[in-house]
């Protein structure tokens, strides 16, 4: 069997980072958010900077199959060198994500994780949402900022995150059909939601040997 993955896309302010923690320290694995970032840059040679520049940011660039069509070679080759920079730190990623999956069990956060890992039997693809009012009363307490200013974040970071999503996997963010599973943080805890993850995790095991 191989290593267990789970990738969580997340609104923001629905505590999808916090489950992910939760079910890494429940389940004894690594956890990456930000920390890919770190892991893909050691990976390319790149400036971590240029990483949180581009987390997660939309692009209007060129089409992606372009992009991948392109890539071959590692990131020394020409091809690799002459695509703008995001879909560099984009394919990065792309690959750190992949090298992950072969080396350990482990809870990985945005960055499409879960398009990278389409063909990986044991990963387990996981969508976080909550009620916008819950999610504007966490970032309001999270940030120190009005109800105002937490609702326009909420707006616009859940925008970013689609459209950084929906371009560079071609499924739709937040979309149940393109997820293994989705959970509503207004409606169980964070630690019950790891819970619900591992109990999935669980039956699906228990499903293929059936």
């Amino acid at each position: 069997m191989g290593n267990h993955v789970y990738t969580i896309e997340r609104e923001f302010g629905s505590g999808g980072h916090e489950v992910g923690k939760i079910l890494s320290e429940k389940l004894g694995i690594k956890f990456y958010d930000s920390e890919l970032l770190t892991h893909a840059a050691k990976e390319s040679g790149l400036c971590e900077e240029i990483f949180q520049n581009h987390d997660e940011k939309p692009t209007s660039s060129f089409l992606y199959s372009l992009v991948m069509d392109s890539y071959s070679g590692g990131y020394s080759s020409a091809p690799f060198m002459d695509m703008p920079l995001n879909h560099r730190v984009f394919l990065a990623q792309f690959d750190a994500i992949k090298k992950l999956a072969n080396t350990e069990s482990c809870v990985i956060v945005g960055r499409c994780a879960d398009y990278a890992l389409a063909d990986y039997a044991d990963c387990i693809s996981i969508f976080i949402h909550a009620d916008i009012d819950d999610r504007i009363n966490t970032v309001c307490k999270r940030e120190d900022v009005t109800m105002n200013k937490a609702r326009d974040m909420c707006q616009k970071k859940d925008k970013q995150r689609a459209s950084y999503y929906n371009y560079y996997s071609n499924k739709k963010w937040g979309d149940a059909r393109c997820f293994d599973l989705c959970l509503n943080t207004s409606m169980l805890t964070l630690s019950d939601c790891a819970d619900m993850i591992i109990e999935f995790r669980n039956r699906v095991e228990k499903a293929k040997k059936a």
